[in-house]
């Protein structure tokens, strides 16, 4: 069995699939999606298995690229509907809210002036997100009317119209650790607890965050599965928090997801566990 691996920078966990891959004696091939051309009548630039692992940072061009691969009949992991989902903070936030799962309450506004209104409205802290990033790039705790309007001004002089488009969370009262669980088809791998680096209240592992195995009770599994199948399922990292008040909660689900801080404290094999996913799903 054969499989394709595309990225746009080889990480860490680009390398262990590609491993993983060998080891397990499936025929392996990387391409980077920077070389790849696509024309719609008469193929493409290069040579893919038919299932393939999209695997670029950039959120527009993995997911460009992944409609492109679709056209041609190939089984992307994940797919378009997935990573249109994942990629976009409010779309995940409507999906997990349509769909019953628990998620901390998200409020949406479509001018500076109404972003300032409904900030004022709800009371503070809150929490400013990006529509689109990564690495908690962007996500800002507003913890007074200063601190609202000076992002708002910030955010107002940004040419991309995404910025012009507020999406405000509510601040969790949570322990100072979230939990990222990887989920690969209706199996989650591994979970771990996530907790901030010194002087940083976010638990991005990229921002030095410090990774520890989570066990995975029977309530922590229900709401990562129902969280996978909100946004169309596949390889997804489902980020939660343990709110004090409301027990755990879904706040983002990753489409292309980090596991090396994951794998450096697990018991599984989460590369080996992706690649087998991905084969079952081309046989099917």
């Amino acid at each position: 069995m054969g499989i394709t691996i595309i990225y746009d920078r080889v990480r860490w966990e680009e390398k262990a699939l590609f491993d993983a891959a060998n080891k397990m004696s499936h025929t392996v091939n990387m391409i980077d999606a920077k070389d790849i051309t696509i024309v719609t009548h008469n193929g493409n630039s290069h040579n893919y298995f038919d299932t393939i692992l999209q695997r670029c940072i950039s959120h527009y061009r993995g997911l460009y690229l992944t409609a492109c691969l679709e056209f041609l009949n190939k089984h992307v992991i994940n797919s378009y509907h997935t990573s249109e989902i994942c990629g976009n903070k409010m779309l995940t936030s409507l999906y997990l809210k349509k769909n019953n799962v628990p998620t901390p309450k998200t409020y949406f506004a479509f001018s500076a002036e109404a972003a300032n209104e409904l900030a004022s409205k709800i009371g503070y802290p809150l929490v400013l997100k990006p529509l689109i990033g990564s690495w908690g790039r962007m996500v800002v705790p507003i913890r007074d009317q200063e601190s609202m309007e000076f992002m708002i001004e910030v955010r107002e002089e940004d040419q991309n119209p995404l910025n012009r488009i507020y999406y405000l969370q509510e601040f969790v009262n949570r322990p100072p650790r979230d939990i990222r669980a990887i989920v690969v088809g209706e199996q989650v791998i591994t979970a771990i607890y996530r907790y901030a680096a010194s002087g940083e209240w976010r638990t991005n592992i990229a921002r030095g965050g410090k990774a520890e195995v989570c066990n995975i009770t029977n309530e922590l599994e229900d709401i990562c599965i129902k969280a996978a199948k909100a946004v169309g399922g596949g390889v997804l990292g489902v980020d939660l928090m343990e709110d004090i008040k409301n027990g755990l909660v879904v706040h983002e689900i990753n489409n292309t997801v980090e596991f090396k801080g994951a794998a450096s404290v697990s018991n599984k094999d989460i590369a080996a566990s992706i690649i087998e996913y991905a084969i079952k799903s081309e046989r099917r």
